[in-house]
């Protein structure tokens, strides 16, 4: 069975270096942040690849220290009757950023390259019609000012299984497993032609692909934060200067009685 190019056989990065970096490059993010609110740009991130590839994982480091107000994930559901009737890109659209804001899709119109177009949840020829729309819907954003980034998450199929060995296991991570997942491990290789497909029509030089390789989570996570931060022309902007005022004098105020109010109880306790 082929495999995707992968980074297993490379040296494991020491934790407290992953860190170290992971740290830095998340100040850099909040700077980023700043510098979109400051400048009024537009920002959208795509996040796409094979199922258990860490896109959801990248995507949480991403975002930790941003404020969620001017970053915000986009994870669509299955399409509504309604939605269904609509223009294909119509529904992802309306979660398009304003000035000031970053949007990044976990999964995007892409579904219809990829699951999709595999699943025989579209035509050939809606497939195809995407396949013709989607470099000249993609321009249109860019001609607009909007900054677009897109990732593709690669992982081998050897190291997908393994970690949907670890969901199935995990009571935290099972909801991350479905049965369409499941089904991705049979369908590999339709999987690898839909990309490869989708690549050569979309992969343009306004807006182009850029695969990372997610064999080591660790890794796809600095890397793909390191690069986006690279292609982005930002700044640092400074903030502005903030004083704690002084406290006022107490003017006799006193706490309700404890027995009043309901209090959560001390879990914390019982476990000392």
């Amino acid at each position: 069975m082929a495999k995707e190019r992968g980074d297993k056989d490379r040296a494991k990065l020491p934790r407290a270096v992953y860190e170290r970096e992971l740290y830095r490059l998340q100040t850099e993010l909040v700077a980023l942040q700043e510098w979109v609110r400051h400048e009024g740009a537009r920002l959208v991130v795509v996040f796409e690849g094979r199922d258990a590839a860490g896109k959801g994982s990248a995507i949480k480091r991403v975002t930790q220290y941003l404020n969620p107000r001017v970053a915000r994930i986009v994870a669509l559901p299955r399409p509504t009757e309604r939605e269904r009737t609509q223009w294909y890109f119509q529904r992802y659209t309306e979660h398009l950023p304003a000035a000031g804001e970053i949007v990044l899709f976990d999964r995007s119109w892409y579904n219809r390259a990829g699951v999709e177009r595999v699943m025989g949840f579209c035509t050939p020829a809606e497939h195809q019609r995407f396949l013709r729309q989607c470099p000249v819907f993609e321009r249109m954003l860019v001609e607009d000012g909007i900054l677009l980034r897109k990732y593709w998450f690669s992982v081998s199929d050897e190291v997908q299984e393994q970690r949907f060995r670890r969901r199935l296991k995990d009571p935290t991570r099972r909801w991350k497993l479905s049965a369409m997942d499941l089904e991705s491990l049979t369908r590999w290789e339709e999987y690898s032609r839909a990309k490869d497909e989708m690549f050569v029509h979309t992969d343009i030089a306004e807006a182009p692909w850029y695969v990372v390789e997610s064999d080591d989570k660790h890794r796809a996570r600095l890397n793909m934060i390191a690069h986006l931060l690279s292609t982005v022309p930002y700044h640092h902007v400074s903030p502005p200067e903030l004083d704690l005022p002084p406290r006022p004098p107490n003017t006799g105020y006193q706490r309700p009685p404890r027995d009043l109010q309901h209090y959560v109880p001390d879990h914390a306790a019982g476990l000392e």
